[in-house]
């Protein structure tokens, strides 16, 4: 089926705007007014994806009610390295400006704080049966996983302890 020359034109400049724009259009059919269980759900039916609604600004976290889901047109396929489903994005806190209609790449989430930058946590030194605790202060955010570095307010030192998913600090190994 032959495309009109104006249709072939529009669609060839809306994808050089795209691309020189910074991002890249979900070629899609809106599957609109789904509910967020259904979201989840229909994922595995083929070529479904999640891209966002509205604008979802750096430093938000990502809910469900600002993603929509879409269905592929024929012969289209995701790109690499792009977060499609729910499970990827729920909770996790946006790195840069996601745009409606846009595919959502991996490297523009990650996951949330536990800690932030400057807050006093517990920091924890464990070998064998002995535990040595302190407070210090962070000098750098860090979610749970993450090596961050502290400073120990009773003696200066900067140390470096990873992020635990109760929100202290282990220093060492255990």
């Amino acid at each position: 089926m032959a495309m009109p020359a104006s249709r072939s034109a529009f669609r060839c400049a809306a994808l050089v705007l795209a691309l020189l724009g910074g991002g890249m259009p979900a070629f899609a059919q809106d599957q609109a007014n789904q509910s967020a269980t259904q979201l989840a759900g229909n994922q595995a039916a083929g070529e479904v994806v999640l891209i966002p609604s509205r604008v979802i600004y750096p430093g938000e976290t990502i809910e469900i009610a600002a993603l929509k889901q879409v269905t592929l047109m024929a012969g289209r396929h995701k790109p690499d390295a792009v977060a499609t489903r729910a499970e990827e994005l729920q909770g996790k806190v946006a790195k840069r400006t996601l745009l409606p209609g846009r595919y959502i790449p991996s490297t523009a989430i990650r996951e949330a704080w536990l800690v932030e930058q400057g807050a006093a946590v517990q920091v924890f030194f464990i070998a064998g049966g002995l535990t040595i605790s302190a407070t210090a202060v962070t000098l750098q955010p860090g979610a749970a996983g993450d090596l961050v570095k502290v400073r120990n307010v009773d003696s200066g030192k900067i140390l470096s302890g990873t992020v635990m998913a109760d929100g202290t600090i282990r220093i060492g190994t255990s």
